[in-house]
């Protein structure tokens, strides 16, 4: 049995849940608004101040669906409640990060600046020169954002440098030894 697709979802204070025909599911909150179509296999259903979500027949799809259906739906109560948000961190010599607009500047011991343009629902702030927090309300595009932005460059294991996330452990090697 689905342990996490049997528990039901709290709607809090101020978020409006709706579902209409091919489980297309919109909750408004106070940060925003989400919509996402989930399987159409699944039943949802919106009750006094809950949402349960509830599976077909016992088939290992349907349950494989009905947990990530119930995590999906409650990713976005809590996105238009109280959003998201990623940490990351530029280490290096040299290497920043600057906003400018809508605009994230990076240098990263590249022969130019990397720039990349904010998407849609989502929006990176920079304190200092080195930790960029990447925020919005859908989970999904601030984590694909972030890691594209750690893609520009990765740490490396030797020294370090590179951008990683904030609560990443780096394994770190051993370099040349000398006589």
């Amino acid at each position: 049995m689905s342990r996490i697709g049997k528990m039901p979802i709290a709607i809090p204070a101020g978020v409006t849940v709706d579902v209409a025909e091919n489980n297309k599911v919109t909750v408004k909150g106070p940060k925003g608004t989400l919509e996402r179509v989930m399987s159409g296999e699944m039943t949802i259903k919106v009750e006094d101040g809950q949402i349960t979500v509830e599976r077909p027949n016992d088939l290992k799809r349907n349950k494989s669906l009905h947990g990530l259906t119930r995590t999906l739906l409650n990713n976005m109560v809590i996105g238009v409640t109280n959003g998201y948000e990623k940490k990351l961190e530029v280490n290096g010599v040299g290497y920043r990060a600057a906003k400018q607009g809508k605009k994230l500047t990076l240098n990263l011991g590249y022969s130019h600046p990397v720039e990349m343009e904010d998407p849609e629902g989502v929006e990176t702030v920079v304190e200092g020169t080195n930790i960029i927090f990447v925020r919005g309300i859908d989970k999904e595009k601030i984590g694909q954002y972030a890691a594209e932005i750690r893609d520009k460059r990765r740490p490396e294991p030797y020294k370090g440098k590179g951008i990683k996330y904030a609560d990443e452990h780096i394994r770190r090697k051993v370099g040349k030894t000398g006589k």
